[in-house]
């Protein structure tokens, strides 16, 4: 969320930010609504505090005027506080409306992108920040997609998904499940060698953690919602793991922090027909190891680029061809300020797939969740909040599959054989 002090001091850099997010002229005017509101509550909050104090006055002078026999006159005062009473009353509810307003409308606003952020409206205006030199892998005529290699070799069940739960839920079996499981261990050891705490958090979360990271009200809809207790099933461990620091205060040597996390995520965005979402390219239930950052904000910028290291070095060592991407202003998550994809080339479906987006928030997490600390100077700080997938394994799975397919079966990786236990999948 963006703060009030921002939005006043900075209101032509918000309106050019608004723009690059494709945001019309016609709707630009929510930063005076915004404005005009917090004046409102400025003003109302001002003349409720001057009506309690008079009304305090007041009541200390009637025990006076009574104890000295005035009665009439304390009377009279007596009345004059029971009509400030009511003048209070109705400004209370001005200024519960006014706040109510103000609340609402600085939750519908996205951050401000990074000055960097490219302008466009949809993903084919994103930036390529790093393109894949070498050459593509090629396969020959009789390479078949990853769907039809699990037929082929056991190694998910897409139906046996639908049957047990609903379409988008894959059961991995066999090697297809020590694969899965070798990856998570591989991503979590290697986030632990980049010095990461390991975290196992909650799978669900409630209504605060899931607006604190921004997913409400933006994401309602891509969410599963237990209504019967009010809980959320987590879209990303980014959610709960950012979540633990809600409401702390930090000091300056506590940076940086370094959280990573293996958990299922959950996401009911509905997909289109056709090959770019066949099998594992876009599903409502996959395994996700997710990396987290809070940090001083002198130095988040220099730490999102260590974490693109770290997502790089894990595709190196999984032998996938990959390209960087900067994120345009039409693409770019409601809370992001700055977003870098990482892509991996599927041979066989001949497209990059999505495979990680590692994103610096600024403040505007940290403001939703009151998440600050004491500065040099001993005064109170909003912290920037970063994270990153490190790595979703869905798509993982699909181009490592889909890339090393041999007439003798599907080749593993050398990094990942002592995690599977198996060099070649057949």
């Amino acid at each position: 969320m963006l703060q009030l002090s921002f939005i006043r001091e900075n209101k032509d850099r918000v309106l050019k930010g608004l723009k690059v997010r494709n945001y019309a002229d016609k709707d630009l005017g929510i930063i005076e609504e915004v404005i005009a509101l917090d004046d409102k509550r400025k003003s109302t909050q001002k003349s409720l505090d001057d009506q309690l104090a008079q009304a305090k006055v007041l009541s200390k002078q009637i025990g006076g005027l009574y104890k000295e026999g005035k009665r009439s006159e304390g009377d009279a005062l007596k009345e004059q506080v029971a009509s400030l009473k009511e003048q209070t009353s109705q400004l209370q509810e001005e200024l519960k409306a006014a706040e109510s307003q103000l609340t609402e409308q600085l939750l519908s606003l996205p951050n401000i992108p990074h000055e960097s952020v490219p302008a466009g409206n949809t993903d084919e205006d994103n930036e390529v920040f790093k393109d894949w030199t070498e050459e593509l892998p090629v396969l020959t005529g009789d390479a078949l997609p990853h769907w039809e290699l699990s037929k082929k070799y056991t190694i998910f069940d897409l139906e046996l998904g639908t049957k047990l739960t609903g379409a988008g839920f894959p059961l991995y079996r066999g090697k297809g499940a020590k694969l899965q499981r070798g990856l998570i261990n591989f991503f979590l050891d290697e986030g632990h060698e980049a010095g990461y705490e390991e975290i196992i958090p909650p799978l669900l979360v409630n209504e605060d953690s899931a607006r604190g990271t921004g997913q409400l009200p933006d994401k309602e809809g891509q969410m599963y919602h237990c209504t019967g207790d009010n809980l959320y099933l987590i879209p990303t461990a980014e959610v709960p793991i950012t979540n633990i620091y809600r409401n702390v205060i930090m000091d300056e040597k506590d940076f940086p922090v370094k959280l990573c996390g293996h958990t299922p995520c959950f996401r009911r965005e509905a997909g289109s027909y056709g090959a770019h979402v066949r099998g594992l390219n876009r599903v409502h239930q996959f395994d996700k190891v997710e990396i987290v950052r809070i940090e001083h904000p002198d130095k988040s910028y220099e730490v999102l680029m260590e974490m693109l290291a770290h997502v790089e070095k894990l595709l190196q060592k999984l032998e996938l061809p990959y390209r960087i991407l900067r994120l345009c202003g039409g693409d770019l998550g409601h809370a992001a300020a700055l977003t870098y994809d990482f892509e991996v080339y599927s041979a066989a479906q001949k497209r990059w797939l999505e495979v990680s987006s590692v994103s610096n928030f600024e403040t505007y997490q940290s403001n939703r969740m009151k998440l600050r600390f004491r500065n040099e100077d001993k005064k109170m700080q909003l912290a920037h909040t970063l994270n990153g997938s490190a790595l979703a394994l869905a798509r993982i799975v699909a181009a490592l599959l889909e890339n090393n397919q041999t007439p003798e079966g599907i080749r593993i990786p050398k990094a990942l054989q002592p995690y599977t236990r198996f060099d070649i999948l057949n």
